[in-house]
C-alpha cells in the first residue's frame, strides 16, 4: 500500500497480518536503496540473501511487466560488491552479462552496487534531485531460486530532501520500509519517491467491500490542478468498474495512480496489479494538462482486470531473463486501448461524437493498412519484442509489414461489441464479453498476489465469446476469419444502426503510394508500402523523382492533379547511387477511409440510432 505517513492514510490491517504471515514461514531477501546524490542520476543499492546456495547466481532483469522487449537493466549496474554474513569479501565472477555469481560465503550474502538511471516512463528507472522513480526490473538484483521468498526493501531518503514513498508493496511501521510477498509480485510494484500530492477517494463494491484509491502525484502545478485530475480519475474508475459489475480484490485494499508530471520528466503508461505508472513531460501549471493526461488514466486503470488479473497464459509467470511472447496482446493492450478511449467518453470527459468517431477511424485505418496482408491480429501479438519500446539499429520494414496489437486489438474489440450489439438487439455487447472472461479467468484469483490462477488461452477467449453470443458457430467464425485470419470486419454494416457512415477519404482520387520528403518535394521520404503502385514501379526510399511523362517534376499533388485513378503515367527517378531509372506507374484509388455521422452527412439521425449511441456511449453508472 502507498501512504505518506500514518496519519495521512491509514494501514490496512490485512496488509500486516499477510506479511506477517509471509514472514514467518522464511527469511526475506532485504533490499535497502538509498541516493547519495540524486543530482548525479544513480542510487546505491544493498540486497542481502540468506540461505544461499554454494554459487549464489544474482541477475538483472532482461524485461519488465507490460513490456515485451529486452532491455538489458545490467548495463546501468557498476561498482559490484559482495561480502558474507560475516563481512568477508567474496569473490564475485560474470559468466554473462546479465549475471553475477557469488561463491565462498557462510550461507548468507551481501551485494552492494550503485545503478544510474535518468529516464522517466514505466519500464526504467529515473533519478534527479526532485525525485527517483523506480520500475523495479530496472532498479533491483535478484537471485535465482528466491522467488517464493518474501522480501523487504527500505528506502533511504536523501538528506533534507522530504521525499516520501508511494507503492504497491505493503506497508510496515516504519514509514520507508516495505514488504512483498513472493519474487512476482515485488518486481510488478514500482516505487516513486519525491514530495508528491496526494489524494484520494473510497469506492464500493456491490457486496458493500470499500477500497481506497490514491494518487501520489509529483507534479509542478497548483493544488486546483492535482483536484480536477482527481476528480477526472474518480469518473473513470466508477464508469469501468460499472463495465465488470465490481472492482478487484486489490491486495491490501488500495489501488494507486503514481503519476508523474512534470515538463523535465518523461511519457509513459504502466500497468500493475495494485497500481500503475502514469507520466507525461507536462507542467500542471496549465489546467488542460490534468485533463489531457486522464486519456493514460483511463487505458491504464483498465488493466486492473485486464491482464493483471485477467492474464494471459503466455504471460504467467512472467520470464525476467527473456523476452515474453504472447499471441493474445490484441485483447490485453488492444481491448483495453478500445475501452480507454470509450469510457472517457461515458465518464464525460471527451464529447460523444469524438469519442466513438476516433475509435471507428482507428479501426478503419487498421482495415487500409498494408501489413494486414501478412500479419493476423495473433501475430501482431507475437511481434510485440521486436516493437514495444525495442529499439533496432538496422532498418525494418515494420511501416508496412506491422501494425500495433494496440491498434488491431482496438479494431477488433469494435468489431465484436458492434456484432454483440447487433446480433443482440442491443442486449448483448462487448461489456459481456469482459464480464465473462473475468467471472472465469480473472476473479478466482491466486494463491499469492502476483500470481494468477487461471489465465487464458486462445481457445478460452473464444470459447467465452461462444457462451456470450449463444452461438458456437458465430465466435469460431469471428476468431478464424478476424484474429487468426487476415479478412477485416464489415464495418460499414456493422455501424449502420449507430448512425455512422464509412466512405473513402479521397473518393476518385489518383494515388500512388509515396510519402514524400519534408524538406525536399522530390525525394521519396519513407519505405514504399508493399503492394502499392509505387512499389510495383519500383521506387524506394530515398530515391529522387525527376521527370512525370517528361514533365519535370515539381510536386507529388501537381504531377497526379489531373489523373483519374487507372491511369499510367512515366516516371523517371534517380537512385541514391545515381543511376536514373524509367518505369511506368498505374495509379489506384487512395484506398484510405473515414467514418462520420450520418447526420453530418446529409442524412438524418433515427430515434433507433440516437439510442444505439447513448447505449454505446453513455455513462453505465445512470
Amino acid at each position: 500500500m502507498p501512504f505518506v505517513s500514518r496519519s495521512a492514510i491509514v494501514i490496512p490491517v490485512v496488509s500486516l497480518l499477510f506479511a506477517a504471515s509471509a514472514f514467518a514461514q522464511q527469511q526475506p531477501t532485504q533490499y535497502r536503496i538509498s541516493f547519495p546524490a540524486p543530482e548525479h542520476h544513480y542510487a546505491e543499492v544493498e540486497v542481502t540473501f540468506t540461505g544461499a546456495p554454494a554459487t549464489l547466481e544474482a541477475r538483472m532483469s532482461r524485461s519488465s511487466p507490460g513490456r515485451y522487449a529486452i532491455h538489458e537493466y545490467a548495463k546501468n549496474v557498476f561498482d559490484v560488491r559482495a561480502v558474507d554474513g560475516k563481512g568477508k569479501v567474496l569473490p564475485v565472477v560474470r559468466p554473462n552479462p546479465y549475471q553475477w555469481d557469488v561463491t565462498g560465503h557462510d550461507g548468507t550474502v551481501r551485494i552492494h552496487y550503485k545503478i544510474f538511471g535518468n529516464h522517466v516512463d514505466g519500464t526504467y528507472l529515473g533519478i534527479d534531485s526532485t525525485h527517483a522513480h523506480m520500475n523495479i526490473p530496472a532498479t533491483f538484483m535478484w537471485a535465482r531460486g528466491f522467488d517464493l521468498r518474501p522480501i523487504r526493501v527500505t528506502f533511504v531518503q536523501p538528506k533534507d530532501s522530504g521525499w516520501k514513498v508511494a507503492t504497491q508493496l505493503f506497508p510496515t511501521a516504519d514509514p520507508f520500509t516495505f514488504t512483498a510477498p513472493n519474487f512476482q509480485y515485488f518486481m510488478d510494484s514500482p516505487a516513486e519517491m519525491s514530495n508528491f500530492g496526494v489524494r484520494s477517494f473510497k469506492v464500493k463494491n456491490p457486496d458493500g467491500k470499500e477500497f481506497t484509491i490514491v494518487t501520489a502525484v509529483h507534479h509542478d502545478g497548483p493544488d486546483s490542478a492535482l483536484d480536477e485530475y482527481v476528480a477526472g480519475t474518480e469518473k473513470i474508475v466508477k464508469e469501468q468498474a460499472a463495465i465488470f459489475g465490481e472492482l478487484p480484490e486489490f491486495d491490501g485494499g488500495v489501488y494507486t495512480f503514481l503519476g508523474d508530471y512534470v515538463p523535465w520528466g518523461g511519457g509513459d503508461g504502466m500497468e500493475h496489479r495494485n497500481s500503475t505508472v502514469v507520466a507525461s513531460p507536462v507542467s500542471f501549471k496549465d489546467p488542460q494538462m490534468a485533463r489531457q493526461a486522464l486519456g493514460t488514466v483511463s487505458h491504464e486503470f483498465f488493466h486492473a482486470w485486464n491482464v493483471e488479473r485477467i492474464r494471459p497464459q503466455s504471460l504467467e509467470p512472467f520470464n525476467f531473463e527473456e523476452a515474453n511472447i504472447s499471441g493474445e496482446l490484441w485483447i490485453a493492450e488492444g481491448f483495453t486501448q478500445y475501452y480507454g478511449g470509450l469510457v472517457m467518453g461515458r465518464a464525460g470527459l471527451r464529447p460523444a461524437e469524438q469519442t466513438l468517431l476516433g475509435l471507428v477511424n482507428g479501426a478503419l485505418g487498421v482495415v487500409a493498412h498494408p501489413a494486414r496482408q501478412f500479419r493476423s491480429a495473433v501475430e501482431m501479438s507475437q511481434h510485440a519484442p521486436y516493437s514495444d519500446a525495442a529499439r533496432s539499429v538496422d532498418e525494418t520494414n515494420f511501416s508496412y509489414s506491422f501494425i500495433s496489437y494496440y491498434s488491431y486489438g482496438s479494431a477488433l474489440a469494435l468489431a465484436m461489441d458492434l456484432e454483440l450489439r447487433n446480433r443482440s438487439s442491443g442486449t448483448v455487447s462487448l461489456d459481456d464479453y469482459m464480464r465473462a472472461m473475468w467471472k472465469t479467468h480473472g476473479k478466482p484469483g491466486g494463491p499469492q498476489p502476483g500470481l494468477v490462477a487461471k489465465p487464458y488461452t486462445l481457445q478460452d477467449a473464444r470459447d467465452r465469446l461462444a457462451e456470450v453470443s449463444g452461438d458456437r458457430k458465430f465466435a469460431d467464425d469471428f476468431f478464424t476469419r478476424f484474429v487468426e485470419g487476415r479478412e477485416a470486419p464489415g464495418y460499414a454494416a456493422l455501424l449502420a444502426p449507430a448512425g455512422i457512415v464509412v466512405r473513402k477519404r479521397n473518393p476518385g482520387t489518383a494515388w500512388t503510394g509515396l510519402q514524400m520528403d519534408r524538406q525536399d518535394a522530390a525525394k521519396v521520404g519513407g519505405l514504399v508500402a508493399f503492394g502499392t503502385p509505387a512499389f510495383v514501379a519500383g521506387v524506394d526510399e530515398g530515391d529522387v523523382i525527376t521527370s512525370v511523362d517528361g514533365v519535370a517534376f515539381t510536386s507529388l499533388a501537381a504531377a497526379v492533379k489531373d489523373r483519374k485513378p487507372g491511369d499510367t503515367i512515366g516516371l523517371e527517378f534517380r537512385r541514391p547511387s545515381g543511376a536514373v531509372i524509367k518505369s511506368m506507374i498505374t495509379l489506384d484509388e487512395d484506398p484510405a477511409l473515414q467514418a462520420a455521422t450520418v447526420e453530418s452527412s446529409g442524412g438524418t439521425l433515427t430515434p433507433a440510432q440516437k439510442a444505439f449511441r447513448e447505449a454505446w456511449a453513455g455513462s453505465k453508472l445512470r
